[in-house]
């Protein structure tokens, strides 16, 4: 249902707009559903449409010039893809996918740039976000050259259960090795891992968190930063 009432809205960012900022951007809004695999933007396309998740999971993911893709960050209904389009940018760097489907609202590229030269909020909203998610890209990077698979993928579920309700997220292993940037035998051995320690259930296509704080304590410094910096500047995640 389109959120009209802004105290229905699912996503953090356009909740936390002044609620005259919120009207004036209402009629830009469009609603859409997202499969899992939508493409939200190619590597190196232009900028059609800025998206705010309501429910799902999107992937911004680096690809190379000679086709290697790993994924450099997260984002659900706490935030906004593509992230250039806050600063003015007109074509994305990183290709944007749904891992997991869901739904949101979407607005055009020059209705986002002109909202964001008319509403400092909503400008500075999104400025936030984008900090945020630089912090996100770092631990990413930090976690990549530091941990082992096991711990890199408690980390990474534990971000996506972040951004589901409940405590399933419906991902298959070749979903998994290619956002994690590693072999599907690694990423079927490392959810071993976890489901011997009782973390996680793991079962064709469906992921179950069973001990969530077991997860977190696994994950150790791999985790967490990047959370309390998106609760400092914005707040609940």
């Amino acid at each position: 249902m389109f959120a009209s009432d802004q105290s229905t809205m699912h996503n953090r960012l356009l909740a936390r707009l002044p609620n005259a900022e919120f009207q004036a951007i209402l009629g830009s809004l469009e609603m859409i559903d997202l499969r899992q695999g939508h493409v939200i933007v190619n590597a190196n396309g232009p900028i059609d449409y800025v998206y705010f998740l309501c429910s799902g999971i999107g992937s911004v993911i680096t690809v190379s010039s000679d086709g290697n893709q790993a994924e450099a960050g997260m984002f659900g209904r706490e935030g906004f893809s593509p992230t250039s389009a806050g600063v003015g940018g007109t074509v994305s760097v990183h290709e944007v996918l749904m891992q997991v489907a869901g739904w949101g609202y979407r607005m055009t590229l020059d209705a986002t740039l002109e909202a964001i030269a008319s509403y400092p909020y909503f400008a500075n909203l999104l400025a936030r976000f984008i900090q945020t998610f630089a912090s996100q890209i770092s631990y990413t990077v930090l976690s990549n050259v530091n941990y082992q698979i096991d711990v890199r993928l408690a980390r990474w579920l534990l971000m996506s259960h972040d951004r589901v309700d409940g405590d399933e997220i419906a991902l298959t292993h070749d979903f998994i090795s290619l956002m994690l940037g590693v072999r599907r035998p690694s990423v079927t051995t490392a959810l071993h891992v976890l489901e011997g320690e009782k973390f996680i259930r793991s079962e064709r296509g469906l992921i179950t968190i069973r001990d969530r704080r077991g997860l977190e304590e696994f994950a150790g410094d791999s985790y967490g930063r990047p959370e309390e910096e998106y609760r400092r500047l914005i707040g609940k995640f």
